[in-house]
C-alpha cells in the first residue's frame, strides 16, 4: 500500500494495489505469524495463484465501502456481491489479516489495524461505512461490561469515523444481547449519538441466520442501519429483508470425506461417553465440557469464538458413512456461514485460529441481503464517479 494515498485522502488505491510475487506473499504471511514459516512457504504458490485469479472478481463497481473490524471479510463478501468496492479495511487480529490477504489479495497496513489510531481525516471517501464491532462486551457469553469494556468504547471510534467522513450510508452488526445491556442504555446511547449528533435515520433488526440467509445455523445478530437523513423524506422507514424459507439442511453443509484425523474423537478418553450419547447422524451436538447436549433445531447452534480451544461449545456430528464422531471443521464451519464454496482456507493456520474466526464472523448471506436493502433505500453511485473509482 502507498502510504501518501493515505495521507492525501485518496481512495483511488486504498489498498496495496501492485503485482504481488510469491515473495511478497510469503514475508506479508510470515510478518503476521500466520503459522509456521516452512508451512507458509510451502503454501505460498497456492495462495498467490488464488489471488491471482481474484482478477476477474467483482467488474461491475457500483459504490465503495469501508470494512471495520473485518474479520476474515463476511460482510465484504456480502456487500462486493452487489457490486461494492472496498477502499479501506480495519481489523487488528494478525490471524485474520492473514486469512483476509489470502481471499482479497490486500494488505493491510499497519497504521490501519488498530482503529483506536487510524486518524479519520485519513479515511477515504466512501458511500457505506460496515462495522461488526466486537460483540464480547455486550454477549451473555461475556461478563457483560458494554462501554467499561476497551472494546465496548470502539463505538466511538466509529462514531468519530462517520463525524468525519459523512458516508449515505452505515450498517453495524452485533449480538442482540447489545439491545438489553444495561437495561437498554446501551443501544439508546448508540442510536441516539447515530440518528441526534450525526443525523441518521437509524433502524435495527435481530435477524437469525437460519431464517432470513437460509444457512442451517441458529444465530441471531442486531443489525443496525443508518440513512444519512438528509438522502431521505422525514417520514422514511428502513425496510429489512422478509424471512425466507430454509432449504438447506445440515448435511448439505458438511463434507463427505475428511483427511485431518485431529477432528476425530475416538482417540480421547471422553469418547466413551460421547459414543452413548451421540446416536443420530442428521444432528449437531454439543459437548459441554462435562455432558452432551443434541440441537433440536435442524440446525447449528450458534458457531462461537472458542469452539477450538476445547471450550464448551464445541460442535460435533456423528459420520454418516464411518460413524465416527469428530467436531466440524473449519471449512464445515465456513459454510455454516455462508461463505463461498471457493473462499480459500489457508492450511497453514492453526484449526484454532480458523475456528475463532468463523465464530466471530458474520453469515454472509444475510449481509447480502442487507446491502440489497440499502442499495434500494439511497443512490450509491454517485462517490464512485465523483472519485474517478469507475472508468
Amino acid at each position: 500500500m502507498h502510504t501518501t494515498d493515505i495521507q492525501q485522502n485518496t481512495p483511488k488505491k486504498a489498498f496495496f494495489e501492485s503485482p504481488i510475487d510469491q515473495q511478497t506473499v510469503e514475508k506479508y504471511l510470515i510478518d503476521l505469524k500466520a503459522g509456521k514459516p516452512s508451512e507458509i512457504k510451502k503454501e505460498s504458490s497456492k495462495v498467490l495463484k488464488y489471488i491471482q485469479s481474484l482478477n476477474e472478481k467483482n467488474k461491475e463497481q457500483r459504490f465503495t465501502f469501508i470494512d471495520l473490524f473485518a474479520g476474515v471479510g463476511g460482510m465484504r463478501l456480502g456487500f462486493e456481491a452487489h457490486g461494492g468496492k472496498c477502499v479501506m479495511t480495519s481489523e487488528v487480529d494478525q490471524k485474520a489479516l492473514a486469512t483476509y490477504f489470502c481471499n482479497f489479495g490486500e494488505m493491510v497496513p499497519e497504521n490501519l489495524r488498530d482503529i483506536t489510531k487510524i486518524n479519520e481525516k485519513e479515511v477515504p471517501e466512501h458511500d457505506i461505512l460496515l462495522g461488526g464491532f466486537p460483540c464480547q462486551a455486550f454477549s451473555i457469553a461475556g461478563e457483560r461490561k458494554g462501554f467499561q469494556d476497551t472494546r465496548g468504547t470502539l463505538f466511538f471510534d466509529i462514531e468519530r469515523i462517520i463525524e468525519a467522513k459523512r458516508p449515505k450510508a452505515i450498517l453495524l452488526e452485533n449480538v442482540k444481547g447489545l439491545l438489553n445491556h444495561n437495561g437498554g442504555k446501551t443501544y439508546q446511547t448508540i442510536e441516539k449519538i447515530l440518528s441526534d449528533k450525526l443525523g441518521y435515520k437509524v433502524s435495527y433488526k435481530v435477524m437469525n441466520t437460519m431464517e432470513y440467509g437460509n444457512v442451517p445455523q441458529t444465530r441471531e445478530r442486531v443489525y443496525i442501519v443508518g440513512i444519512r437523513k438528509d438522502l431521505v423524506h422525514s417520514d422514511f422507514e428502513f425496510s429489512f429483508p422478509e424471512p425466507i424459507k430454509l432449504t438447506k439442511k445440515i448435511s448439505n453443509m458438511l463434507q463427505k470425506k475428511q483427511s485431518d484425523e485431529n477432528l476425530y474423537y475416538d482417540r480421547f478418553d471422553i469418547h466413551t461417553q460421547l459414543k452413548k450419547e451421540i446416536k443420530k447422524t442428521d444432528t449437531i451436538y454439543q459437548w459441554r465440557r462435562v455432558y452432551v447436549r443434541e440441537n433440536k433445531s435442524n440446525a447449528c447452534p450458534t458457531l462461537t469464538a472458542n469452539m477450538g480451544t476445547g471450550g464448551h461449545n464445541v460442535p460435533l456430528i456423528k459420520e454418516k458413512e464411518t460413524g465416527r464422531i469428530r467436531k466440524l471443521s473449519p471449512r464445515e464451519c465456513a459454510n455454516f456461514q455462508g461463505f463461498p464454496k471457493n473462499y480459500y482456507i489457508p492450511k497453514f493456520m492453526a484449526n484454532s485460529h480458523l475456528y475463532k474466526q468463523f465464530g466471530n464472523s458474520v453469515s454472509v448471506p444475510v449481509l447480502d441481503r442487507v446491502c440489497a436493502q440499502i442499495l434500494a433505500s439511497v443512490d450509491l453511485q454517485t462517490t464512485m464517479k465523483k472519485h474517478k473509482i469507475l472508468n
